[in-house]
């Protein structure tokens, strides 16, 4: 059977998942997709930073928080749209339960997919705000964050979503995790620019998205914005889109014989 669109009953979706949220939010907050962050942030930024010095003429803390607020939010949506999204795929059986009404699986995807945005977004700008507090964000462009930070949720929800339905386990998440996740939170410039990892590295993280929500994070953080660190954000998107079109797929051949 060929894929449908989603139509705007996907947000039904998306209000059953918040529903169900509200219940547990607590916990979540201080989970790994803000809880470590920060713990990152504090040790590194503030510990490790006074013996780094600065980096591009910034502090260390400086630098480093941009690629904290951009990796919460990739943590907080692949976290969700890969254990959460195979709980209710396949656990708690919510998928097909919610494709008896008129919504189509297609609305169930891509009501998942949202609120696994939602969620990065979400704790992305939570962590913005504790960013704010400890005094690294000076200029106005800074609001302008959480529309990189819905960006990039969108497409780590989608990538995650199609992980979850190749998944036979939980134990199936640790790869993704630990050889996806992992090295783009380790080799995007979140810890030190690429610049100064070796050309191999440098050369594997101009494929990686991370790499240029970071940078466009920064330079707006700074006060700093051009077309040269914002226009690579559009490469995030022809991915996002084949993301979420082979999710559906996966999810339909996997629920639908």
């Amino acid at each position: 059977m060929a894929l449908a669109w989603p139509t705007w009953r996907a947000v039904r979706v998306w209000q059953r998942n918040l529903a169900v949220f509200r219940k547990y939010s607590l916990p979540s907050l201080l989970g790994p997709s803000i809880g470590e962050p920060l713990l990152y942030l504090l040790g590194l930024g503030f510990g490790l930073g006074t013996l780094v010095g600065t980096v591009r003429g910034q502090r260390y803390v400086e630098f480093v928080a941009p690629g904290m607020v951009m990796s919460s939010a990739m943590f907080a949506a692949a976290y969700e749209c890969t254990y959460g999204a195979y709980v209710r795929m396949m656990h708690q059986r919510t998928y097909e339960a919610i494709i008896t009404t008129p919504l189509s699986l297609e609305d169930v995807v891509a009501g998942d997919v949202l609120w696994g945005a939602s969620k990065g977004t979400f704790n992305g700008t939570v962590m913005l705000t504790v960013v704010s507090l400890f005094g690294l964000a000076h200029s106005p462009w800074t609001l302008a964050l959480p529309v990189i930070l819905a960006l990039l949720s969108l497409l780590f929800a989608s990538l995650s979503l199609v992980v979850a339905a190749l998944a036979r386990s939980f134990e199936f998440f640790n790869y993704y995790l630990t050889l996806v996740i992992t090295p783009m939170f380790l080799f995007c410039g979140v810890f030190f620019p690429v610049e100064s990892l070796p050309r191999w590295a440098q050369m594997m993280a101009k494929f990686l998205p991370l790499t240029y929500a970071v940078e466009a994070s920064r330079a707006l953080m700074q006060g700093r914005p051009s077309f040269d660190v914002l226009l690579p954000l559009l490469w995030i998107v022809p991915p996002l889109l084949a993301a979420f079109l082979l999710a559906a797929r996966l999810v339909r051949r996997r629920l639908i014989h």
